[in-house]
């Protein structure tokens, strides 16, 4: 039992892999996605970041399906919101 206590967790996702989005997204002096406070909106309208490339607190992979879940609803939420615009330009 004692030598199970000592073990260390291992985490996953401690380096995030975001050098493909160097000039393409905002990142943090840590190479992090900079999203919206409390969302996973970045800067640029309908792309969204989750786990890995954005959680630097948690990193857990419990954490990173969780925000994946936030990410696909705030996604569905932003292409409702592009399907009314143009419905509405149809109609004018």
């Amino acid at each position: 039992m004692g030598a199970c206590l000592r073990r260390r967790f291992v985490a996953i996702g401690h380096t995030p892999v975001t050098g493909f989005l160097t000039g393409q997204l905002p990142l943090d002096p840590e190479g992090y996605v900079i999203s919206r406070p409390d969302s996973t909106q970045t800067a640029i309208p309908g792309v969204f970041a989750a786990g890995d490339v954005k959680d630097k607190v948690f990193r857990q992979a419990v954490t990173a399906a969780g925000m994946g879940c936030m990410a696909a609803l705030e996604a569905e939420k932003f292409l409702a919101a592009q399907e009314e615009a143009v419905d509405a330009r149809a109609a004018e």
